[in-house]
């Protein structure tokens, strides 16, 4: 049995139970060991969202499928955790850094549109290598230079 609360359907424990094929008693010790969090309503009754089931259906694969005990389910569901705060972190200084590459050619645009000298910075690179004297230094040059 579904309830609807601000638009999202919850479920009922023995509507999740028998959807999973599984006891109720095992939904509570889920929720004992920190494995999943359903909300409550005002008379104590476990509610499953969308997000929850998800959740379960990530515990069940893991101990069904891959024989993973509780234990190593709560490790799992902490490092995804972690990895996904990461990924998201890893996004937002993506982000940052291109604003800053953007905004930081807007600034070279401003000050090639102001410059005396209009060129960019890869034609001054090559304009300022040293002009290398094509004359041969002899010997006795160079050792007289080297005394000095």
């Amino acid at each position: 049995m579904a309830t609807r609360r601000g638009g999202k359907a919850y479920y009922m424990i023995s509507a999740v139970a028998q959807k999973y094929s599984i006891h109720p008693q095992t939904l509570r010790l889920y929720e004992r060991e920190g494995l999943l969090k359903p909300s409550r309503t005002e008379g104590n009754t476990r509610l499953y969202s969308e997000e929850d089931l998800e959740q379960l259906e990530t515990i069940l694969s893991l101990t069904r499928d891959l024989g993973v005990n509780l234990a190593g389910v709560e490790i799992i569901l902490n490092m995804r955790r972690k990895m996904e705060q990461m990924q998201g972190e890893v996004n937002q200084f993506m982000e940052y850094v291109k604003h800053e590459l953007a905004r930081g050619l807007g600034d070279w645009e401003q000050r090639l549109s102001t410059a005396l000298v209009k060129s960019s910075p890869a034609e001054l690179v090559r304009a300022s290598q040293p002009v290398i004297d094509a004359e041969p230094v002899s010997k006795e040059k160079r050792a007289d230079v080297e005394v000095k």
